[in-house]
């Protein structure tokens, strides 16, 4: 089990404890409720080092990436960023990521922590470019300082005006008294904020600052039990839940990153697929009742035949809701469709919705 250069902190924080992607992160410290409304009501942060960070560096690092890719790279300026998805050779996708321009031929692609070998693997095995690819998942320590109020609780550790960041883009430069940290605004969950990139030695000293420069905001420290309802009430999909090596693009509903416009992996077979229409549809869901939806429930019509399974659920604790996402057969699919979520015994109503769910 590997821990983050902060593990020793999140113990000392007395925070519950969990593997999560051969890492030992904290699920949560004072309850999931609790947080999660720390973040979308003030500011809190969560370690997510466990991510893995890898560098395309070369004359060649544009044409690499618009092939690996489905989105296009080359609307990325310096200091932009880009949800992107590996398809793979199957009709699935390999990982979903985000890839910042650092330098005009460098970039920096952030992965899902549970991935990083696979996804290593895949940059090698397509490198016909001659492209340096370099891991540094290892070397560095990621800071997610999230929620409404992290731009005034931090801006006194950076002469970056935080303001100016705007969402999908970054800036490089000193920070809590560390020098060349990426700050980003590439959030997860909904609340706005910033992500803070830096060298594991610096990681600990970062964090005790920003606990410091936060104290009169209310700052708390969030784990991963959060992180998934904040995300959720986004309608923003997990790897390994909602989208998948066997899930495509086009029925996740992320059509929108996936560019016909340039050749990539697979994306004769994934155009086929668009013209053809698709079978499934992932969808958001809202339970007309009382009931928490989880993933691998069974998601059944008026006769009680099945036409999909729930992928991610939760009760929102911000909306006050059951609420989900899940693959349904695209005749239900339609925003307003009814449709039952099989809990247990009972199937529960519930009404199709486009996400986000929480709409701030």
């Amino acid at each position: 089990m590997k821990n983050t250069a902060l593990t020793a902190i999140h113990e000392a924080l007395g925070a519950k404890m969990v593997p999560f992607a051969g890492y030992n992160m904290p699920v949560s410290y004072e309850g999931v409720n609790a947080e999660h409304e720390t973040v979308r009501k003030g500011v809190g942060v969560f370690d997510v080092s466990h991510m893995g960070e890898f560098l395309i560096t070369g004359e060649k690092a544009l044409d690499f990436l618009q092939y690996i890719c489905s989105n296009d790279i080359s609307k990325i300026g310096v200091g932009g960023a880009q949800y992107n998805c590996l398809p793979n050779e199957d009709g699935g996708i390999v990982d979903d990521l985000i890839v910042y321009r650092i330098k005009e031929n460098e970039y920096l692609a952030v992965v899902n922590a549970s991935n990083i070998d696979k996804d290593w693997a895949w940059f090698n095995k397509h490198n016909t470019h001659d492209v340096v690819l370099k891991n540094i998942s290892e070397d560095f320590s990621l800071l997610a300082i999230q929620g409404p109020k992290a731009a005034e609780a931090m801006q006194s550790l950076t002469d970056t005006d935080l303001s100016t960041i705007k969402f999908y883009t970054f800036q490089v430069g000193p920070f809590a008294g560390a020098e060349n940290v990426i700050i980003s605004a590439t959030g997860y969950t909904g609340s706005g904020g910033f992500e803070i990139y830096c060298h594991n030695k610096d990681a600990e000293m970062i964090w005790n600052k920003v606990f410091e420069a936060g104290a009169g905001w209310g700052i708390k420290p969030i784990g991963l039990a959060a992180r998934d309802t904040l995300r959720l009430e986004m309608g923003y999909c997990l790897y390994g839940n909602d989208i998948d090596d066997t899930t495509s693009p086009l029925e996740a509903g992320l059509g929108w990153v996936t560019k016909f416009t340039k050749d990539f992996v697979n994306s004769e077979a994934l155009k086929a697929q668009k013209e053809a229409g698709v079978t499934k549809k992932l969808v958001g869901f809202v339970l007309d009742e009382r009931g928490i939806p989880r993933q691998g429930y069974d998601i059944v019509d008026d006769n009680g035949t099945k036409i999909g399974h729930v992928t991610s659920g939760t009760m929102g604790p911000s909306v006050e809701k059951g609420i989900g996402l899940g693959y349904v057969e695209t005749a239900h699919a339609k925003v307003d469709s009814k449709i039952n979520i099989q809990i247990r015994k009972k199937a529960v109503p519930a009404t199709v919705v486009r996400p986000p769910f929480y709409k701030g």
